[in-house]
């Protein structure tokens, strides 16, 4: 009897144990939250702060348990945090990397220790794709395609040389190679645009403002488009350019990426032209990415958000509408 009953005993503890995990929807370890080790590029720009607000709200408890690290656009930072996150054996990693490249080993680390990681916003650059398994956020190529795009087509009945300036964002991720790509793609197919001067801002206003004064005082006046890899950076712009005594918007043309709402104020007081959109807002679908992925199921290499080109005859009417 007592044999019968120790080994039922053993039979209980085996199934518990089998049971385990963190499945909200395969049918193991039901309800138990999905553990989440986030780490984000920094606090730069409006866009991350609304990302950051959209992850956080979607990685709530009870469903999730979010450990949560802000890389303050150090690389040093984030590759910490990932390695924080293996030891305290997450169930999934996510982070928006600060550059392209550099994650080999760490993400090797994470593959051995059996933590699957989702890219969120930035992509990577590994010799084994493996080493992640989806990439969520926007296509930065068309982001700049489309603002040549735009470019082009106001620019109609003007003969050459134009002369642009570009803002770059941080040196080495990939919004900035991405963007710049998509819109020299454009404006060199066209024959009458000239790049003159092409600086990193990266991604925030004082840096813009800064890069932008340099810019005006290289060139004086011979400056007809800004491109602005980010909304941030022309905002900052535009005060160096309204300090030149010029007007952003009509002595210098001015379109930027992002879509935020500092942007829609711009545009409506004239002072910026166009901006293209790059939805920070992809936080349920990140959630549900998640899920998926903590519960074994198969998942898209790659998903993109949704997104518009807005233009200054448009933002009185979009900016109510904007959530960030």
């Amino acid at each position: 009897m007592r044999k019968f009953v120790m080994m039922c005993a053993t039979l209980l503890v085996l199934a518990a144990c089998s049971g385990s995990g963190t499945g909200n929807g395969d049918g193991s370890g039901e309800g138990k939250p999905i553990t989440v080790g986030f780490s984000q590029v920094g606090a730069e720009s409006e866009w991350r702060t609304a990302n950051t607000a959209s992850v956080k709200a979607a990685l709530a408890p009870p469903e999730f348990r979010l450990k949560f690290s802000d890389a303050q656009q150090k690389q040093e930072n984030q590759i910490k945090a990932l390695r924080s996150f293996i030891a305290q054996r997450v169930d999934v990693i996510a982070f928006s990397p600060v550059v392209e490249s550099g994650w080999e080993t760490v993400l090797r680390e994470a593959k051995a220790a059996g933590i699957p990681v989702v890219l969120t916003d930035r992509a990577v650059k590994v010799s084994d794709d493996s080493l992640y398994v989806t990439f969520i956020g926007s296509d930065f190529v068309e982001e700049g395609r489309n603002a040549g795009r735009w470019l082009v087509e106001d620019s109609q009945g003007k003969s050459g040389p134009i002369r642009v300036v570009e803002l770059q964002g941080s040196v080495g991720s990939a919004p900035a190679i991405d963007r710049m790509k998509g819109f020299r793609e454009i404006v060199d197919a066209d024959g009458r645009f000239r790049v003159v001067r092409s600086q990193s801002g990266d991604f925030t206003r004082a840096k813009g403002k800064e890069v932008m004064e340099a810019f005006l005082k290289s060139e004086g006046r011979n400056i007809d488009v800004l491109f602005a890899h980010n909304d941030d950076m022309a905002i900052g712009a535009i005060q160096a350019i309204e300090e030149a005594g010029l007007k952003p918007g009509q002595d210098i043309r001015i379109v930027s990426i992002d879509g935020v709402r500092g942007a829609f104020e711009a545009m409506k007081a004239g002072k910026l032209n166009a901006t293209i959109e790059c939805n920070p807002l992809f936080g349920e679908q990140l959630a549900q990415l998640i899920r998926d992925v903590a519960a074994n199921r198969p998942v898209p290499r790659r998903v993109e958000v949704e997104e518009g080109v807005f233009t200054a005859d448009q933002a009185a009417a979009e900016l109510p509408n904007r959530k960030y």
